[in-house]
């Protein structure tokens, strides 16, 4: 999903007012968008749904605070951020189960636009494998770089504004997309050669 908020009024500060209509209208999409954006960093589908509302009971909980200093989208994703960073720290301080059954990997995902259900099987199959290789190979990619071009190419944030979420110059953030792109190209290209 891309980056597609644009609201006449600023949802959160009319909720800080005291009129939540903008704020509720905000939450299907918000929801969506974000679970796209936690799947894309790598969470399971329910944790991607539970971390979007954590995102926005944050937002809700924090509205009396709220100053409005930037587009509303980019601060979306600036407390997305935090919230995905606060569970990777969460998680890695908790001691992991020891199993022999398979687990969800948890590697990113990528939704597809639905098949044409008249196509023929064989495309199906090359759609599903399609969106399956750049999953894995977005996975692959480090978290920096990843989330530079989940933010730079899937929310179609400008440089100068993931640099600011991030709190990176803008040069590093040119720096991690030109990586990320190259890198991905060269595992769909890797992927491609072993079919």
């Amino acid at each position: 999903m891309s980056n597609d908020w644009h609201f006449e009024t600023d949802p959160l500060a009319a909720l800080r007012d005291g009129d939540p209509r903008p704020f509720e209208a905000f939450v299907p999409d918000g929801l969506v968008g974000l679970t796209g954006f936690f799947r894309r960093q790598g969470a399971g589908f329910s944790e991607a749904e539970d971390l979007a509302q954590d995102v926005l009971m944050r937002m809700v909980q924090r509205a009396d605070n709220y100053e409005s200093q930037e587009r509303f989208a980019p601060y979306v994703f600036r407390v997305a951020r935090n919230v995905w960073i606060d569970s990777r720290r969460r998680k890695a301080a908790r001691p992991k189960p020891v199993r022999l059954e398979a687990e969800d990997s948890g590697t990113a995902t990528i939704k597809i636009d639905p098949i044409d259900p008249g196509a023929a099987p064989g495309h199906k199959l090359e759609v599903a494998d399609e969106a399956n290789r750049v999953a894995k190979a977005l996975a692959s990619l480090s978290p920096n770089h990843r989330e530079v071009f989940e933010l730079g190419v899937m929310q179609e944030l400008p440089y100068n504004e993931i640099g600011s979420l991030l709190d990176v110059p803008i040069g590093t953030v040119k720096s991690r997309m030109f990586h990320a792109m190259r890198a991905l190209r060269e595992q769909l290209s890797a992927s491609k050669a072993q079919d």
